[in-house]
């Protein structure tokens, strides 16, 4: 009987070997969808408020003090 001669089949091995494997795991897309839309909105709403927001008034100290 020669080295390569087994009565273990390779075939079968490697299919029991698949089965063993844990199935691959798919990360969800929902929180970082439900992130990158919740900082897209923000960030309008930031850019909205800047833009629609009276100008700041400010006066010097200087002209009003006495001398």
């Amino acid at each position: 009987m020669s080295l390569t001669d087994s009565s273990r089949d390779r075939g079968e091995f490697a299919r029991c070997r698949g089965l063993l494997d844990p199935p691959a795991r798919r990360e969800p897309i929902w929180p970082a969808l439900a992130a990158a839309t919740a900082l897209a909105v923000s960030s309008l709403a930031f850019a909205v408020v800047m833009i629609l927001a009276p100008p700041v008034q400010t006066e010097h100290v200087a002209t009003g003090a006495p001398e």
